[in-house]
């Protein structure tokens, strides 16, 4: 089954590759099904049945990843209708709706944890970025991913960065040239090593890392427009600052903490490199909840409600264990 031109339009709207993203979608719903059926869904739901349900948030945060969600629903069956609840990139607060499915109850159940799975992580990462961007609100400084990323999933990671408020560093190898401290020694010299790339990529945008300022100063003046700062306290951020005097931009990387985030900004460097937002991430918990289903005696369409009394408990659930807002 192909995809509804729909969801492949969300795809591209979203700067994704549909081909990737259906092809991770399906491999991941494989991973699941492992070439069988659900048994349990097969032995308590009855064939044909429809039914209609809501994906919800249960912690408040930034939802991400609706386009991808959309498509394990889309890749699981022909017949199923989606509509967002909310717009991708949205701040949520516990219980919201964010998408409902209609379609065949074992269709959705099959599709759910693969959609749940993908959803909460993407939305986990967006809602972290979210939270360095506010910590750096009024300054010149912006908070950056890298490429610890998850095996196979680095566009869709790095996509969720994107709806967060961030920014992306290169994607790829081929992308840009990052001089490390292992190309510095092999190349005998910071100088050495940038000379060596120019000369084999001269139209490629090449960035330094350095562990000192004196190595910022022979970046600069080898003629590097971005210098990595590694690993440097915020005074030696300040001082590399007042050296480089803006003759090149400034990115600082290694052991940044939200809570310090603020004062390197501060420093008027250019970006914070975060590995943290995609390489150890905390996930958004979501949910979904089968509400209505639908039998056809006789062929005539009847809707009973599976969940009727279930929004007030959802609601109380949610008040009981909200957490302080992040944005307070």
């Amino acid at each position: 089954m192909s995809l509804a031109e729909s969801v492949t339009s969300a795809l591209r709207d979203a700067s994704l590759d549909p081909l990737y993203v259906e092809d991770l979608v399906r491999a991941t719903l494989e991973e699941d099904l492992a070439g069988g059926v659900d048994i349990t869904s097969e032995a308590t739901i009855p064939a044909g049945q429809r039914a209609r349900a809501t994906l919800a948030t249960r912690q408040e945060g930034v939802v991400a990843g609706l386009p991808v969600i959309e498509t394990v629903f889309s890749a699981t069956s022909d017949d199923v209708v989606l509509e967002r609840r909310v717009a991708d990139g949205s701040w949520v607060e516990p219980g919201t709706p964010v998408l409902t499915v209609t379609g065949l109850t074992r269709e959705i159940l099959a599709a759910e944890r693969t959609a749940l799975n993908l959803g909460s992580r993407l939305s986990g990462i967006a809602t972290a970025t979210s939270q360095w961007v506010y910590e750096l609100r009024g300054t010149r400084t912006v908070v950056r991913d890298t490429r610890k990323t998850t095996p196979l999933l680095r566009p869709l990671e790095k996509y969720a960065v994107r709806v967060g408020g961030g920014e992306n560093h290169r994607f790829s190898l081929s992308e840009a040239a990052l001089i490390k401290d292992n190309h510095i020694v092999a190349a005998g010299g910071i100088t050495a090593a940038f000379r060596a790339v120019k000369q084999a990529s001269p139209e490629i945008p090449v960035e330094v890392e350095v562990d000192d300022v004196a190595g910022a100063v022979e970046a600069v003046e080898a003629g590097a427009e971005l210098v990595l700062l590694d690993n440097f306290s915020v005074d030696e951020v300040r001082e590399a600052v007042a050296v480089v005097g803006g003759r090149a931009r400034l990115e600082v990387s290694g052991g940044l903490t939200l809570d310090g985030a603020r004062a390197y900004a501060e420093t008027g460097v250019d970006y914070l490199s975060v590995g943290a937002l995609t390489h150890s991430v905390v996930a958004l918990d979501l949910g979904l909840d089968v509400e209505q289903v639908q039998s056809m005696p006789g062929h005539q369409q009847q809707w009973s409600s599976r969940r009727a009394d279930m929004n007030l408990v959802r609601e109380q659930r949610y008040a009981d264990t909200a957490e302080n807002p992040v944005f307070g």
